[in-house]
This record gives structure tokens, C-alpha cells and sequence, in this order.
């Protein structure tokens, strides 16, 4: 395989520069992390799955017109997209009371929320990834007020196509995060993009006869069979690999 550049390794994936001006290899890691990375795994055929999975997942939200930077899969662990340049916030949509959401607020988990909430937060791994305030993210110049209102009306579109998608596989979207960044096109024209990913990495996904979680609370919780959740979301969906979820070797960097 030929050698690339490292550009950056995250908890999940690693970026290589891409083989044209303007482009990045994606690729998918093993790695489980939970808890801003003071839990770590590796679970054999994830990356494979959520490669797949965030490729399907971005292509139908091409054809329905929302900007992204996915160009194409590369081989079973690989994608190409675009190079944007991310913006240190995150927006978490939420649909169902889950997770820290619960927990804050005392809530039950799986109470259905009136309407869906839109949280902000920090993209710091030091200081954990603090939720933060619209006044907060201006002020310190992290994303303008018009980024932050193409931000909210893509991420709210994503999750209208998204929560009637996942119901058509029996499927409930409870929250997802999503990641955002400028691209810049060849005449110099910038646009606000989804960026990163969309898989059961970043998904709570249950299963809308059971509830039974079919995401990376998986992991978090110690409740086992999280390769077998993640198959099952990719078999759903019509997009599990042929030859299944092999364990592919990266490429070979070049620092």
C-alpha cells in the first residue's frame, strides 16, 4: 500500500493526505473510547462497519441536498473527502431523554421530548468537552453567528431525514452529535459542511420493539455484544461488508 502522510489520529480515526489538492483519507479505527478516553477497547470490524455505515448515511443526505465532505469509500476502512477546516464545536441533537441528559436533570431515560433540543459544546479533550453557550462560542470566536445558524438548520434537517430513515428499519434515533466544518471551495467560496461521521459511534440507535441499545452505550455500559449491535444496524440498513467486518491493515504513514 502506498505510503501517506499523517496528518492527524483521533480516539476513532486516523486522516492521511489525500492523493489530490484539496482532499483527506478517512480511515476507521477499532478503537472504542468512552468517558473523554478514560475507557478504551478495540472491537475486531467496527471500523469496517462504520465506515460503511457513515457512507450510506452521507450519501442519502447528499441526494437530499445537505452539504457534506464525504466523497467517496476508498476500500472496506477508507473514505475520501473533502479537507474542511473543522470548527471546535459540537452539536449534540437530542430527540429522547438518554444519557447525560438524564442525568443532569434527574429525567427518565426514554422519555420522548416534546421537541428536539440542540446542545453546544467545546471540543476539548482536556477539559472534557464542556457544554457551552451560543454567547460562549461567539465571544471567544470558535464560530460566528452565521455559522452557528447554518450549523443549527443543516443539523436539524439531518435529523428530520435521519429519524424517518432509522423508523423505516425499526429503528429509534434517541441523539446523535455531529461535526461541522468551512469548506472552501476551488473559487475561494466558503461553506458551513457536515463533517466527521454518522454511525453508532456517535448514534444512540434503539430498537423500537425492544429498546434494546444498538449503539456505543454498548461499550460504555459493559453490556456486551457491541460488533454484533453495529452488524445488526449495518445488516438493517442494507450495507453490511459482503465478506463481513475484516480486521484491514492501515496504511502506511509517513510522518
Amino acid at each position: 500500500m502506498a505510503r501517506r502522510r499523517k496528518l492527524y489520529e483521533g480516539k476513532a480515526k486516523i486522516m492521511y493526505e489525500g492523493p489530490e489538492p484539496g482532499t483527506i483519507i478517512q480511515y476507521f479505527k477499532d478503537d472504542a473510547t468512552a468517558f473523554n478516553n478514560q475507557k478504551h477497547g478495540v472491537i475486531t470490524g467496527k471500523g469496517v462497519l462504520n465506515n460503511r455505515i457513515s457512507e450510506y448515511l452521507m450519501s442519502k443526505l447528499t441526494e437530499i441536498g445537505v452539504p457534506n465532505h464525504f466523497i467517496r469509500r476508498v476500500n472496506m476502512r477508507e473514505q475520501l473527502v473533502h479537507e474542511v477546516e473543522i470548527l471546535p464545536v459540537e452539536l449534540v441533537v437530542r430527540n429522547v431523554v438518554a444519557g447525560s441528559l438524564a442525568k443532569r436533570f434527574g429525567l427518565e431515560e426514554g422519555t420522548q421530548l416534546p421537541r428536539s433540543i440542540i446542545e453546544y459544546y467545546y471540543k476539548s479533550d482536556e477539559l472534557g468537552d464542556p457544554m457551552v453557550t451560543e454567547e460562549h462560542i461567539t465571544c471567544f470566536g470558535w464560530a460566528t453567528t452565521q455559522d452557528l445558524d447554518d450549523m443549527v438548520t443543516l443539523a436539524l434537517r439531518v435529523n428530520d431525514f435521519l429519524v424517518g430513515l432509522f423508523l423505516g428499519v425499526g429503528l429509534r434515533l434517541v441523539d446523535f452529535k455531529l461535526e461541522f466544518g468551512r469548506w472552501y471551495n476551488e473559487h475561494d467560496e466558503v461553506q458551513i459542511v457536515l463533517a466527521d461521521e454518522i454511525s453508532p459511534d456517535n448514534c444512540r440507535l434503539w430498537d423500537i420493539a425492544t429498546n434494546e441499545k444498538m449503539d456505543k452505550d454498548r461499550f460504555r455500559r459493559d453490556l456486551g455484544g457491541v460488533k454484533e449491535a453495529y452488524q445488526e444496524v449495518a445488516r438493517r440498513l442494507g450495507v453490511l461488508p459482503e465478506a463481513g467486518p475484516m480486521d484491514l491493515k492501515g496504511p502506511k504513514a509517513v510522518q
